[in-house]
């Protein structure tokens, strides 16, 4: 090398670095203007492909269950919790974020307001009775019993246009049947107001959720008198923001731990400060080039989609870890990046080839997530190949050259009866996958869950006491039309009745429930008196009654107009303030329409199945817990399958790569081997198996391969290469247990999962490769 090479070097180093963080930067600012992040966990569903599927998808995120947020205003003074209450619901109306939000509180108005001129068509009381004399007195002679009471307050506005009270049993029909009591007009029970919520933004849109969450803390923060009652929350809203904030914190705090762990142990295997931070240039590529990608392909991205993607890229760590430790002293690291670029590109083919499985999946977030990784581990390996080698200085150590490193290199070769160890270790592997009791697979979501128990005891409480429908069993109406849908549950009903009477099922809201349909309309319209017959029946019935002439005439004109109304239809209804609750139970999705029939206080489901089959086909029973499970098993099914699929490709590369059968057959049983392990490892410590550890699983057999491919590669290698290979290794797999194992510490089930699968594949896979294909003859001479 001339006198001039250096300087010459040195320029040439500090252009390419200019330009690499020229490109990175406007990666990164491109990315930063056009990524969009999602946080709709559905995007991690499969995609439906049934109209009832399309529903449900649609149920989970956006159904009444799914929004639905419960409070509480704990205090015992319950004057205070009321005027608390009340100030709490008008400021949250204003705010925009609820579609309604209950106390107890504004019912009869919101019915009056909207609905009062059709009074007479909703109500069911013109099915039984006709407003002749007799009916007429009866109900005449009850209002003055009624004016006795406390109540009377309420009354006495509603007598002179409603003496029959319809308005009143509307609100009771469209009330929760087990309403927590009033006081103070407000619901109180267990020493605290309580308040009923839906959200307009999705149960699965956490970010969104967490928005409506501060609107309702910093509305409650603002009311006088605040400090002296307490806010609870719960509902599935409230634990989406309460798992992400727990996630997120969870992974800053594990990723800052485990970052300076790697940062310090690779400081001291490298011994230089400016190696180390050229090395993480690659990483830094990757991660940018993935959300570009993500940017120009999709447009945006899930944001678990980055943060698993950013775990994921624990992959690419590899590759400027390899050069690090295949330098040789003195050598030009151009050199040294020539001679590793064969296995380094085959490494990275094996693990592209195992990412493509995600597309074949059909799930919009694993396909992001696959091209994330994709993306990333091409932009980390060819720039670690072609770029990183301009900038590194040349090596004044060799990273192989250790007393250490020799002795265990020495320890390996030696170790007797390697293959022989490895059967019987595929044996016992094999032996306690068929032995330990269980189902393999974990379906239950519920088990999944990193809410807090308090928390899920607290939401069950609250639940049953405001009568909020159940987030698990759903009835489901289908039909041609609006109109159709609404006919067969006003034909269904019947079937719920004894339920309800029995207490079997506390609560039920039916799209009829709300609104009749139309020949029910109309034949109740048709039963409403002329003027002359009900001005005629009213004077026989107040005869000797001490009501004031001409009370009534309001009532009089009322029922003249509801005669000659238009049928209220679906569209009419939802303009009006009760129209959200109609909206969310008549949908239409893909041309055909549905019903949602939302239950609460379910005691036996058994009965409400029975019930359901008694419609004779006009409803049908959801169990969502069932039918999640019955989803997430099909979705493992077509990613196993799409893993068989990347497996043959793997195969095939692997032997274009080797060329040598033998070394094909060393390399594949090593994973094979290690995959054993890994599997037999997780069953005995976690049981049944979720796709989390799916594709951890998949992760850590991308990065066990290399262990296999890079051992391989030394059995045609000088002594100090072998230690070379040894070294990269060794430091691979421990900074790689560093990053992860942090996670397996976690207490969200998610960042477990992935933690623990992947500390025990790399482990399984150091020591398949170990014993499969480290070299035990002689190296060859320099």
């Amino acid at each position: 090398m001339h006198a001039a090479d250096p300087p010459r070097r040195a320029a040439r180093g500090v252009i390419v670095l200019l330009l690499w963080l020229l490109a990175l930067g406007v990666l990164g600012a491109y990315s930063a203007w056009q990524l969009r992040i999602s946080s709709d966990l559905r995007a991690f569903l499969p995609a439906p492909r049934t109209p009832l599927q399309h529903l449900l998808l649609r149920e989970l995120g956006q159904g009444a269950g799914a929004r639905t947020l419960l409070l509480a205003i704990r205090t015992p003074d319950a004057a205070r919790a009321a005027t608390l209450s009340s100030a709490l619901r008008a400021r949250l109306l204003a705010s925009g974020q609820f579609d309604t939000v209950q106390n107890g509180s504004g019912g009869l108005q919101q019915i009056a307001a909207g609905l009062l001129p059709y009074r007479y068509l909703l109500a069911p009381t013109l099915d039984t009775h006709r407003f002749d004399a007799t009916y007429l007195r009866s109900q005449l002679e009850q209002r003055l019993d009624d004016l006795g009471s406390p109540g009377s307050s309420l009354l006495k506005p509603l007598l002179p246009a409603d003496p029959t009270l319809e308005t009143l049993k509307l609100a009771e029909r469209w009330a929760p049947r087990h309403a927590p009591p009033l006081r103070h007009g407000v619901w109180y029970a267990d020493h605290a107001a309580l308040l009923l919520l839906e959200t307009h933004a999705a149960g699965f849109d956490p970010d969104a959720q967490a928005r409506a969450v501060r609107v309702i803390e910093q509305s409650y923060s603002s009311l006088p008198q605040h400090a002296q009652a307490r806010l609870e929350l719960s509902g599935p809203g409230y634990f989406g923001v309460v798992v992400q904030a727990l996630t997120r914190s969870t992974a800053e705090h594990l990723g800052w731990a485990a970052g300076g762990g790697l940062l310090l142990l690779l400081l001291l295997a490298y011994r230089s400060v400016r190696a180390v931070l050229l090395a993480a240039l690659p990483l830094l590529s990757a991660a940018l080039v993935g959300t570009t990608v993500l940017a120009l392909v999709f447009g945006g991205a899930h944001g678990l989609t980055l943060a698993f993607g950013i775990t994921l890229l624990g992959v690419a760590q590899e590759y400027p870890l390899r050069l690090l430790s295949h330098r040789r002293r003195g050598e030009d690291p151009r050199v040294s990046a020539r001679a590793l670029g064969p296995v380094l590109l085959l490494a990275m083919a094996s693990t592209a080839i195992a990412y493509l499985a995600f597309f074949a999946s059909g799930v919009a977030g694993l396909q992001q997530l696959a091209l994330f990784t994709l993306s990333g581990i091409l932009a980390a390996g060819l720039s670690t190949r072609f770029v990183l080698p301009l900038l590194l200085p040349v090596a004044r150590r060799d990273a192989g050259a250790q007393r250490w490193l020799a002795a265990l290199a020495r320890g390996l070769t030696w170790l007797p009866r390697a293959r022989a160890f490895a059967a019987l270790l595929a044996l016992a592997a094999v032996f306690v996958l068929l032995l330990v009791p269980g189902p393999w697979w974990q379906n239950n979501l519920a088990a999944l869950t990193p809410v807090p128990l308090p928390l899920l005891h607290r939401e069950g409480v609250l639940r049953k006491a405001l009568g909020a429908p159940d987030v698990r069993y759903l009835l489901v109406i289908e039909g041609d039309s609006a109109e159709q849908v609404l006919r067969h549950s006003a034909a269904a009903a019947p079937a719920f009745a004894p339920l309800l009477a029995r207490g079997t099922l506390e609560t039920l809201m039916l799209p009829s429930t709300y609104l009749p349909p139309l020949a029910v309309q109309r034949a109740r319209q048709a039963r409403l008196p002329d003027r002359v017959q009900l001005q005629t029946a009213l004077d026989q019935a107040l005869h000797g009654l001490p009501y004031r002439a001409g009370l009534f005439a309001p009532f009089v004109r009322d029922i003249e107009i509801a005669r000659t109304l238009p049928l209220l239809t679906p569209q009419a209804f939802e303009r009006t303030p009760l129209g959200g609750l109609l909206r969310a139970l008549l949908i239409e999705r893909h041309g055909r329409w549905f019903g949602l029939g939302l239950v609460g206080g379910v005691r036996d489901p058994a009965a409400l199945a029975n019930a359901a089959q008694a419609t004779h086909g006009l409803v049908r029973l959801v169990d969502l817990k069932t039918e999640t499970e019955s989803w997430v098993a099909s979705y493992r099914q077509r990613i196993l399958a799409a893993l068989a699929g990347a497996a043959l490709l793997l195969i095939a590369v692997v032997t274009l790569g080797l060329r040598r059968w033998r070394a094909v057959l060393r390399v594949l049983a090593a994973l094979a081997l290690a995959l054993l392990l890994t599997l037999a490892a997780l069953r005995l410590l976690v049981g049944a198996l979720s796709l989390f550890h799916l594709v951890a699983l998949l992760l850590a057999g991308g990065l066990g391969l290399h262990y296999a491919l890079f051992f391989e590669r030394a059995r045609g290698a000088d002594a100090e290469e072998r230690l070379r290979t040894l070294h990269a290794t060794l430091l691979c797999a421990v900074s790689t247990l560093l990053a992860f194992g942090v996670y397996a510490l976690a207490p969200l089930p998610v960042l477990r999962a992935l933690g623990l699968t992947v500390s025990l594949g790399i482990a399984a896979n150091l020591l398949a490769a170990a014993l499969l294909t480290w070299p035990r003859e002689a190296p060859r001479a320099c």
